[in-house]
């Protein structure tokens, strides 16, 4: 989904690296506390002096602390949310005679449950993005451990995208397929 989810390297990047910080702050302190490092003695005082900062600086410290909390959190609340931009398709072959306006989640709707039913899928999901001029599908497909992604893949390419192609009237409708696999397997005939 690359095309479609741009922000996606940078943020697994920015996830990665704020990651091998934390753990290596934490590796650091256990390491320094336990007496296995001994870059910083376990008595000594976190900071030089024993007098308080001034209250200006613990109103700033707080401060930035947040709105780098806020900056995170709206962050984090993005990466939960992120989904391709959809529209309203609008089909004017007439405008004295009117108009028709189709939601994007409603055309990918009938897809999506197709996709449900073949054998090995666990869930689906898909969002109909662009105009349709530039439209494309993003497909999350949940399989079942003993389920044939090969074979899902295929019935994809042959049975459903080419229906969801001729319900929209496109010549063309690129596609991005992403597997996850569930922990459920499929019914098995004993």
């Amino acid at each position: 989904m690359t095309s479609l989810n741009r922000p996606a390297r940078l943020n697994r990047t920015l996830l990665a690296l704020f990651g091998l910080v934390l753990i290596a702050a934490g590796a650091f302190t256990l390491l320094t506390h336990f007496g296995k490092l001994t870059v910083l003695s376990p008595e000594s005082a976190l900071v030089a002096g024993t007098r308080q900062p001034p209250t200006w600086a613990l109103y700033v410290a707080a401060a930035v602390a947040v709105v780098l909390g806020l900056v995170l959190l709206r962050w984090l609340v993005a990466q939960l949310t992120h989904k391709p931009k959809t529209h309203t398709w609008r089909f004017d072959t007439d405008p004295a005679a009117g108009r028709t306006e189709l939601a994007a989640s409603t055309a990918i709707e009938p897809f999506v449950t197709e996709v449900t039913g073949y054998p090995g899928v666990h869930a689906a999901h898909a969002t109909l993005a662009g105009t349709r001029d530039t439209p494309a599908v993003a497909l999350v497909i949940s399989a079942e451990q003993d389920g044939d992604v090969s074979e899902i893949r295929r019935r994809i390419d042959t049975d459903g995208l080419p229906r969801l192609r001729q319900a929209l009237d496109l010549d063309a409708l690129p596609a991005t397929v992403e597997f996850r696999f569930s922990a459920k397997t499929g019914a098995r005939a004993l």
